[in-house]
């Protein structure tokens, strides 16, 4: 079973997930001999290959495997139709060329249609969509997808702003650099005025543009 990075692995059993915990591990293991690191001598790295397979299979990529969090989703009996924002959420992913962190802030504004979605599901998936390997470009678009999907906004605005440390840790090695991704739909995207707003919104809660 082969997917690309970000996307989800469908019907992964847990004695599946025990299985591959274990190649990773056995494989992590000829990487550090090829490294030429005694990983079973060094009491640094004794049991780094089990930890490194945990950490990728039920932390870092977890997303891949793990079903997407229950939603809670209820009908807009008020007919609200103001903007709310949700953020900063923690953004926490792997850029899917070098396999290292990228780390920011998620801010995410809905101007409602006939539905809304509990205040913390937009955390949990955000978590959802982020625990796996990828590009920023791509993820934003991703959980715009998802939100969208699950409650048809009039309005949607997702707002991402995170350091990947393939940039500020090897490479061009620019520690402050950071990358921010928009994606914006109907009204925030046809309205200048709802745009502005949101983008004022999220600034009271911690974004910097």
């Amino acid at each position: 079973m082969k997917t690309l990075a970000n996307e989800p692995v469908i019907g992964l059993t847990d004695e599946g997930r025990a299985q591959m915990r274990a190649q990773v591990a056995g494989h992590v293991a000829a990487m550090l001999e090829a490294l030429l690191i005694d990983w079973q001598l060094d009491p640094n790295t004794q049991g780094t290959p089990e930890r490194i397979a945990r950490l990728m299979v039920d932390e870092a990529m977890k997303g891949r495997y793990d079903e997407r969090p229950r939603i809670t989703v209820f009908p807009n009996t008020r007919k609200l139709d103001e903007l709310y924002t949700v953020g900063p959420i923690a953004v926490r992913s792997l850029c899917s060329h070098h396999l290292v962190p990228i780390v920011g802030s998620a801010w995410i504004g809905v101007i409602p249609g006939d539905s809304l979605m509990g205040l913390s599901k937009f955390a949990r998936l955000t978590d959802w969509i982020m625990s796996r390997p990828q590009i920023q470009e791509e993820a934003a678009v991703m959980l715009a997808d998802e939100i969208e999907g699950l409650i048809h906004p009039r309005g949607l605005g997702v707002m991402i702003k995170a350091q990947h440390l393939c940039m500020t840790w090897r490479g061009a090695k620019e520690p402050k650099a950071e990358m921010t991704t928009s994606i914006l739909r109907g009204i925030l995207r046809e309205s200048p005025a709802a745009r502005s707003e949101f983008l004022d919104a999220i600034k009271g809660s911690g974004f910097q543009s």
